[in-house]
C-alpha cells in the first residue's frame, strides 16, 4: 500500500516525556507537532475499552490490580502519572480527533479476552472516526483480537504486529487482510523489508529512538517509526 498516514509516531502518546497512555501524553505529543499518536488499549472489567499498556494496574499507577478484573469506576480512580488518570477509548479518541491527530491503536487483550477485544475496540473506533479522511490503523500481536476486528468491523484497516517478522508473514496478513506488518526494527533485515515491500504490504518499525537508526530505516523504504524519543526523531525527521 502508499502509506497515507504520518510517518513518525509518537510512542504511547507522548514518548519518554509523558505518563504513557494518558491524554496528557496524547496533548503531549500534539504540542511537539506530532501528526499521529500510538496507544494501547485493553478491556477494563466491565468492558469498557481503557488505555493502558500492561494486564496489572502496578508499573503504571503503583497500586496492584487486574485490569480485566477491575471496573472503570476504580480504574478511573488511579494515578497513572502526574495526576494522569487512566483514559478511556472514548475519551482518547474523541481528542484525537480534536486535535486532528491520527492513531496506531494497538488492540491489547488480558488473556482470555482476546476476541471480546478485538470486537469492542474495533466497533468503537468505527463510531469514534467514523467519516474521517485518516482512519486509525488497528494493530495487535494477538492473531484471535484482530480476526475479530475483522469480522466485527472489516472496514478498518489493520496491522499485523510481530517482535521478529516469521517466515509465514505473509500468509498470516492475508488470512487477517492486514495492510501491513509493524515489527521490532531491531530484528528486521534489509532483505525482509524489501520482501514485504515489495509484496504490496507497508512497513512500521518500533520502536526507533535513534537517529541513525530511523536514517537507516528510512533508506530501506520503512514506512513509518515509532518512537519514544520526540526531541531526537521529531514529527519531521524524514
Amino acid at each position: 500500500m502508499a502509506w497515507p498516514y504520518p510517518r513518525i509516531v509518537a510512542h504511547r502518546g507522548g514518548g519518554a516525556l509523558a505518563p504513557e497512555n494518558t491524554l496528557a501524553a496524547i496533548r503531549f505529543g500534539a504540542s511537539l507537532g506530532f501528526r499521529g499518536v500510538e496507544f494501547d488499549v485493553m478491556l477494563a472489567g466491565d468492558g469498557t475499552p481503557v488505555l493502558i499498556h500492561d494486564e496489572t494496574t502496578e508499573r503504571t499507577t503503583g497500586v496492584a490490580g487486574e485490569v480485566a478484573l477491575l471496573p472503570y469506576s476504580r480504574l478511573e480512580t488511579l494515578d497513572a502519572g502526574k495526576g494522569e488518570k487512566i483514559p478511556r477509548f472514548q475519551d482518547a479518541g474523541e481528542l484525537c480527533r480534536r486535535l486532528g491527530l491520527w492513531a496506531n491503536v494497538e488492540i491489547k487483550p488480558a488473556k482470555g479476552h482476546e476476541r471480546a477485544t478485538g470486537e469492542a475496540v474495533a466497533r468503537m473506533a468505527r463510531s469514534l472516526w467514523h467519516g474521517a479522511d485518516l482512519p486509525p490503523v488497528l494493530s495487535s500481536f494477538s492473531l484471535v483480537a484482530l480476526e475479530a476486528a475483522r469480522h466485527a468491523v472489516p472496514e478498518l484497516p489493520r496491522g499485523c504486529l510481530v517482535d521478529q517478522v516469521p517466515p509465514d508473514w505473509q500468509a498470516v496478513a492475508e488470512r487477517i487482510g492486514c495492510v501491513a506488518i509493524h515489527c521490532n526494527h531491531q530484528k528486521l533485515t534489509r532483505p525482509r523489508a524489501q520482501e514485504i515491500l515489495d509484496a504490496g504490504y507497508a512497513l512500521l518499525c518500533w520502536t526507533v529512538n535513534d537517529a541513525p537508526a530511523a536514517r537507516r530505516l528510512a533508506q530501506w523504504g520503512v514506512d513509518c517509526l515509532v518512537t519514544d524519543a520526540l526531541r531526537v526523531i521529531g514529527p519531521d525527521f524524514l
